[in-house]
């Protein structure tokens, strides 16, 4: 997924217009906006919707990167130590990798794969950088949820959600700062069922889902 502005590739400005609608009306065909009780109530964990397809390039993860796939709420970093080195976590691989695409890098659109030292990686790759550096320290893989979204300019982008008894945080490489889900503007399309990571369930909420509502 490519972080740029609408209207930077010519044909992908569209595409991801288009993206964005679709994902629009299906939330609305499911009840999920437009005033839906169903979203009615803010909470500052993100509710799972029906089963959805996974994101173009998750495909082989789970074969490749076993961790990425594996649940379990148990961990040995819980309270205020989760959030804080969450928050170190994000920041070090941030500043870590640098920033490159997978056309740049593989030839090709939508690898998922862990960055490599020499050139870095995409959004997906951070994401999958920090999950793996999380659960490695000791954080529960049900805790730490790959989510698909809309950043600000309506870009698709992938992040990573830590799960708290706070709430849902992201950790994100376009932001130092972890912050809570709400406070990102981005609208959440999909993510990782906690209980079954290998499957993906709708989300629809943030950013242009909770416009859709007023």
């Amino acid at each position: 997924m490519r972080e740029r502005p609408l209207g930077v590739w010519p044909g992908r400005s569209r595409m991801r217009m288009t993206v964005a609608s679709a994902l629009l009306s299906t939330g609305l065909a499911l009840g999920l906006v437009a005033g839906s009780p169903a979203m009615a109530a803010e909470t500052a964990t993100l509710s799972l919707r029906k089963a959805i397809a996974a994101p173009d390039g998750f495909a082989d993860v789970c074969n490749r990167y076993d961790w990425a796939c594996a649940a379990g709420s148990k961990g040995q970093v819980r309270g205020k130590a989760l959030l804080s080195l969450a928050r170190e976590v994000n920041n070090a691989i941030n500043h870590q990798y640098r920033q490159v695409t997978d056309r740049s890098q593989y030839g090709t659109e939508e690898v998922w794969a862990l960055p490599t030292s020499s050139r870095g990686g995409d959004c997906e790759d951070f994401v999958l950088a920090k999950k793996h550096t999380l659960i490695e320290a000791g954080v529960a893989p049900g805790r730490l949820l790959i989510a698909t979204v809309l950043d600000r300019r309506r870009a698709l982008h992938a992040v990573l959600v830590l799960r708290t008894e706070e709430g849902d945080f992201v950790l994100d490489n376009l932001n130092n700062r972890v912050k809570g889900w709400q406070e990102t503007g981005y609208s959440f399309l999909r993510m990782q069922n906690p209980d079954a990571p290998h499957r993906w369930n709708a989300v629809f909420k943030g950013g242009m889902f909770d416009r859709a509502r007023t």
